[in-house]
């Protein structure tokens, strides 16, 4: 088992990497020409952002990277695992895949989740073709990922195939303080549909660990995913995510992310809408405190006519925590009758608290919809008084704020995802431990969200409960 801190990292690491996994040669020079590039690149290659950045939040010094990692569950996972035993999943340790479960059934109708070693084994060329797409010169972290990946998921979803239960990625730093560079890849055929629910957790240890993700998802035509992202690490850790979304004619893609967790949260999402009537929905929840940062870039490329995007970020920051939310819509000159939106909006719970957001349009055709829009606001000491009138705590009228705020965010998402958000934050809010067991507990949020737009909950409720 080779070690290397990341301000060593050097081929020999690298080398290592490949030994232990015994690499084509072609994948050997891929990592070789990345890290040559990871060495050069800045932190931020953008001078508009490069004042705002966090990134140095990640110090090279105490990244502690590894060939392999150990396997030990963490206690507070395994009720969590437990729940996900029959369901199609992957469950993630570390740099080693713990389990994955694929009924025969799916087995039969081609549905592939795999290690990524397996993948590039099996599956070279959409593996090399994931790859390629991924240029490690637009950014540094991109380049160290193509690097120095230590793991990986690979999930291709053939063609028609249909699930109608999700995909679960489990993902969980290991507890010997040994952090993960992941490269995963999903391949969605034509016209396959499915969900997929990403959680990622951490253990409580005193050293700094990272998740360092770099994620492609490519959709053939009038295929469609709707993926959740639920970010639950430990505030020690750090977690850089860079994400590449290519979608085909008619291709539909939601995805949703809550991102709780980490001292340190760096996501660079990319919608790429090649195909002609292509959509991307992104709604992004962050609820912060102590002194975390979230740094996110959420950008939207309209490559081709009649493609649409929307693309909704809401920060909820206490104490002395920050978010700078960076995004940037482009209507290339083939890609007339687009209709693409963009909006970023934090609400202050403290004074210490910090938001910044730049939002921008780069338009090179005519006859196309887009807007985008900012603010940044301090909770209203007038609603806060009028809640108070209503026999409101100061915390329950904050919350009721909270509520309020998020929910034209939350109608666009299912009921399961509004009530893992909810959940999420009530346990945040109370300084309780995030997961998301689908205990009785979340059982309740569950309801309450199936319930909430519907015209005729007041009467089931009665009956219900009388």
């Amino acid at each position: 088992m080779s070690q290397e801190i990341l301000s060593k990292l050097s081929t020999t690491h690298i080398d290592k990497i490949s030994l232990s996994r015994n690499e084509p040669d072609w994948l050997k020079d891929y990592r070789k020409s990345s890290l040559s590039v990871y060495g050069s690149m800045p932190i931020e290659t953008s001078p508009l952002y490069n004042k705002y950045t966090d990134a140095k939040k990640m110090d090279p010094e105490k990244v502690s990277l590894s060939t392999s990692t150990t396997e030990t569950i963490p206690d507070f996972l395994k009720k969590r695992l437990g729940e996900l035993q029959n369901e199609t999943c992957v469950i993630q340790i570390g740099t080693n895949i713990h389990r994955i479960h694929v009924s025969d059934d799916l087995k039969s109708k081609g549905l592939v989740i795999s290690s990524i070693s397996d993948a590039i084994k099996n599956n070279p060329e959409l593996v090399k073709k994931a790859l390629d797409a991924s240029n490690p010169k637009d950014d540094k972290f991109t380049a160290l990922n193509n690097a120095a990946f230590n793991s990986g998921i690979f999930v291709h979803l053939p063609r028609n195939l249909t699930l109608d239960n999700p995909i679960y990625f489990l993902t969980c730093l290991s507890d010997d303080g040994h952090s993960v560079i992941s490269r995963n890849i999903i391949f969605a055929d034509e016209s396959s549909k499915a969900a997929i629910v990403q959680e990622l957790y951490s253990p409580h240890i005193e050293a700094q660990q990272a998740y360092l993700e770099l994620l492609n998802t490519n959709l053939a035509a009038n295929a469609q995913l709707d993926i959740t992202t639920l970010q639950m690490l430990d505030q020690r850790a750090v977690a850089f995510s860079t994400r590449r979304t290519n979608l085909a004619q008619d291709a539909k893609v939601n995805w949703y992310s809550g991102l709780f967790g980490s001292m340190l949260s760096r996501y660079k999402i990319e919608y790429f809408l090649n195909g002609t009537g292509a959509s991307s929905n992104d709604s992004e929840v962050i609820f912060g405190n102590n002194e975390q940062s979230f740094d996110i870039q959420t950008n939207v490329n309209h490559e081709s006519p009649s493609t649409e995007a929307r693309v909704v970020e809401k920060s909820i920051l206490r104490n002395k925590s920050k978010s700078l939310f960076k995004g940037m819509i482009r209507i290339k000159e083939n890609a007339s009758k687009s209709n693409s939106f963009l909006s970023g909006r934090s609400i202050l719970l403290d004074k210490d608290a910090k938001s910044d957001a730049i939002p921008g349009l780069e338009i090179f055709t005519n006859d196309v919809k887009a807007t985008h829009s900012a603010s940044v606001a301090q909770i209203d000491e007038e609603q806060i008084f009028y809640l108070k009138t209503r026999c409101l705590s100061q915390e329950e009228a904050e919350r009721t704020i909270v509520e309020g705020f998020l929910e034209p965010l939350s109608r666009k998402m299912s009921f399961q995802v509004r009530a893992w958000i909810a959940y999420l934050i009530e346990s945040k809010w109370e300084n309780r431990e995030l997961t998301i067991n689908t205990d009785a507990e979340l059982a309740k949020f569950v309801e309450i969200e199936e319930t909430r737009y519907n015209e005729d909950s007041e009467i089931e409720q009665h009956y219900k409960y009388r």
